[in-house]
């Protein structure tokens, strides 16, 4: 198994944006947790390259559970191929003693949900955090000499401003981080905002979110990273390598509540429900739900989705004859590249990424 993604479901607050697994600990036992974690991680044999733990919030774990989980992986999981262990987190769940716990117990790289750095923003998007904390947490993270350092930011949110999001950008490319993360904000279904926007409270705008968009281009690729996925720009050698193989289609393996795995051709996800998660789990049971068997075409609509993103481009044979007199279309309107081997997106197009992939799968 190539990649291993550990899910962590817990969070403080719950963002009215997010539709991942999440929710409050409530009265979780939490070794209890672990326990089920360590259990299922022990079902199969795992020689990953790399690993990234996810959420909700990894870091909400306090320092004893955290090092129960970390050190009882090392048990269990062959790690002398990892290259990159990644470990999400939240500036007001993260310590100096934590972040140099991780380190010791192998994380090589960290990703700080950040978002924003102006308080409005801040609140709007129902963080749990000041801007004072997050810059406290950052340098606590750069003490502790992770080799790799990613900020999470987001744009085209309500009420931000152009400048307000200049600020954010040129604040981030400040603190000298390896890799930032840019996400322009979805409505996704089951969300707080998703409802305020059938309501018409918020209202998308794609002129809007393309002047986002190429603002951060400017920005960060000015500032010396390179812009290597739609939502994602890396300095030298700091590339994610695990949401790379997540792009390219390799096989991973998801553990926790709620996490998706896709492994050998086929696509399954974890019980969505914490207590029935460690319940099944810690008596041996299976918790996969909905395993399904993915078919050549859905493996190539995926591609298209995926591929098309990345700075590499999408292989050019899986554009079906038929459909590839839309590349010179495509070309004209100045929204595309190709040559004999790959399909690149130009800094136009790279914000129609959704249907630009639609019209070339035909």
């Amino acid at each position: 198994m190539n990649h291993l993604y550990v899910h962590i479901p817990f969070c403080h607050r719950i963002c009215p944006y997010c539709s991942f697994h999440k929710h409050t600990p409530g009265g979780t036992d939490m070794m209890a947790f672990v326990d089920a974690m360590l259990k299922e991680a022990s079902k199969q044999p795992i020689k990953p390259r790399t690993i990234f733990f996810g959420g909700g919030t990894p870091t909400m774990l306090s320092d004893v559970h955290l090092e129960r989980l970390l050190r009882g992986l090392r048990e269990r999981v062959d790690m002398t191929e990892v290259a990159e262990f990644t470990m999400e987190a939240n500036p007001r769940t993260v310590t100096a003693s934590k972040a140099a716990l991780m380190r010791e117990l192998g994380v090589t790289r960290v990703s700080l949900g950040i978002q924003a750095w102006d308080e409005a923003t801040l609140k709007t998007l129902g963080r749990d955090h000041e801007p004072a904390e997050a810059e406290e947490t950052w340098q606590a993270l750069k003490e502790a000499k992770f080799p790799s350092l990613n900020l999470d930011l987001m744009f085209s949110i309500p009420g931000q401003s152009l400048e307000t999001w200049r600020e954010t950008l040129e604040h981030s490319i400040a603190l000298k981080p390896d890799h930032i993360s840019a996400y322009n904000l979805n409505y996704e279904e089951d969300t707080d905002f998703f409802r305020r926007l059938k309501t018409g409270e918020f209202r998308e705008d794609e002129g809007r979110d393309a002047e986002f968009f190429h603002l951060g281009i400017d920005l960060l690729e000015g500032g010396g990273f390179e812009h290597y996925e739609i939502s994602n720009y890396a300095k030298p050698g700091h590339r994610s390598v695990h949401n790379e193989a997540y792009w390219l289609g390799e096989d991973y393996l998801g553990i926790g509540p709620g996490a998706f795995s896709t492994v050998g051709g086929q696509r399954w996800h974890n019980v969505k429900d914490t207590p029935r998660y460690m319940e099944m789990t810690l008596a041996g049971e299976s918790t996969a739900m909905e395993v399904e068997e993915l078919t050549p075409e859905q493996r190539r609509t995926e591609r298209f989705g995926l591929e098309l993103r990345t700075a590499r481009g999408l292989p050019l044979e899986l554009i079906a004859p038929e459909s590839r007199r839309m590349l010179d279309t495509l070309r004209d309107q100045g929204l595309l590249n190709f040559d004999a081997s790959h399909v690149r997106l130009t800094r136009a197009g790279k914000p129609l990424v959704d249907p630009i992939a639609v019209a070339l799968m035909g």
